[in-house]
C-alpha cells in the first residue's frame, strides 16, 4: 500500500489542522479575557480596600489618651516631677487641671515644629527651670498640631506631639528633658521634620530608657488620633481656666488663667508677667501694662 496521500486526503488533513489551529486560538483568546477580567476585579478590590481604610481612618474615634495627661497636657512639678493621671477613655472628656491658689500655674500649648515655640523655649527655659527646681510653679506642657502643612507630607506635628504623649505615659518624669532635647534638634519649616526613628534617638540621648515599650509607641504613632482632637478642642473651645481664649496658634501660653500678652521671645516681658501673676497670688501688686506690642506668632491654624 502507497503512503502517498491522495488529493482529497491532503484536503481533508489540511481542513483538520486548521480546524485544530482555529481552536487552540479560541482557548488563549478565553483565557486571556478571563485574565483580563480577573485582573479588573482585583484591582478594583484593591481599591475598595484602600478607599476603605482611609474612610476608617478618617472616622475612627480619638483615643484613649496616653496616661498623665488626663487635662490633654502633663503637669511638671518641682524637681521635674510629672504629676500621674489615668488615661482618657476612648471618646471621654479630658478633664481640666484644678486651680490652686498656693503655686503659679503656667500653661504652654505648642507644636514641635513652630519655630516660634522654638524661640519661647529658648527665651524662657532657664527661667521656667527656675520655677521648677523651686517648686514656685508648675508647667504644663500641652503638644498640639498646628503646622502639619509645614512638614512636606510626613505629619511632623502630629507625629511629635504623639511621641511626647508616649514619653508622657512611658516616662513622665522625663518629660522636660525630653521635651528640651525635641527643641534643641528642632528642624525647620518646609522640610520633613525628623522620622519617628530619629525621635526615638533624640529620648535616647535624653537619658530615657525606651526598651519599655516607648520606642514601639512612637515609631507606630499610638496617639495620633489623640493628639489631632486634643488640636481641634485647644483651637475651638475656651481653655479651661480661662475668659474665652482659645490656642488657634502656637506658642499659647496661659499664666494663672490669664495670656501671656507679650513677645514670645521676650525674656523680661514674660518674667515680669509671671511675677505679676504671682503677686496677684498674695495680693501684693496688679498686673503691669506688657512694655511692648505683641510679635505675631506666624503659626496660626488652618
Amino acid at each position: 500500500m502507497s503512503d502517498k496521500l491522495t488529493k482529497n486526503e491532503r484536503r481533508a488533513q489540511a481542513r483538520e489542522q486548521a480546524r485544530a489551529m482555529q481552536e487552540q486560538r479560541r482557548r488563549r483568546e478565553r483565557m486571556r479575557r478571563g485574565l483580563t477580567i480577573g485582573g479588573i476585579v482585583v484591582a478594583a478590590v484593591a481599591i475598595v480596600a484602600i478607599v476603605a481604610v482611609v474612610i476608617v481612618n478618617s472616622i475612627r474615634p480619638a483615643g484613649p489618651g496616653p496616661e498623665n495627661m488626663a487635662s490633654n497636657g502633663i503637669v511638671i512639678g518641682k524637681d521635674f516631677v510629672a504629676e500621674r493621671t489615668a488615661a482618657t477613655p476612648a471618646e471621654g472628656e479630658p478633664t481640666p487641671t484644678a486651680p490652686r491658689e498656693d503655686i503659679i500655674q503656667i500653661e504652654i500649648y505648642q507644636d514641635y515644629m513652630c519655630p516660634v515655640c522654638g524661640d519661647f523655649d529658648d527665651a524662657n527655659r532657664a527661667t521656667l527651670e527656675q520655677l521648677l527646681s523651686s517648686g514656685a510653679a508648675t508647667v504644663e506642657v500641652h503638644p498640639i498640631s498646628i503646622l502639619d502643612r509645614a512638614s512636606l507630607g510626613t505629619k511632623y506635628s502630629t507625629r511629635s506631639a504623639s511621641a511626647a504623649a508616649c514619653v508622657a505615659e512611658y516616662a513622665p518624669d522625663s518629660f522636660w528633658a525630653f521635651n528640651s532635647a525635641m527643641y534643641d534638634n528642632q528642624p525647620s519649616e518646609q522640610s520633613a521634620g525628623l522620622t519617628n526613628d530619629e525621635i526615638v534617638g533624640i529620648a535616647e540621648g535624653a537619658g530615657i530608657d525606651t526598651s519599655t515599650g516607648l520606642a514601639d509607641c512612637i515609631r507606630e504613632g499610638r496617639f495620633m488620633s489623640w493628639v489631632e482632637d486634643a488640636t481641634v478642642r485647644a483651637g475651638t473651645q475656651p481653655l479651661p481656666g480661662t475668659d474665652g481664649v482659645v490656642a488657634d496658634r502656637t506658642p499659647t501660653v496661659i499664666v494663672n488663667g490669664e495670656k501671656y500678652p507679650g513677645a514670645p521671645a521676650d525674656a523680661a516681658g514674660f518674667q515680669a508677667f509671671v511675677t505679676a501673676t504671682a503677686g496677684q497670688l498674695t495680693g501684693e501688686s496688679e498686673t503691669p501694662a506688657p512694655s511692648e506690642e505683641p510679635a505675631p506668632t506666624e503659626t496660626t491654624a488652618p
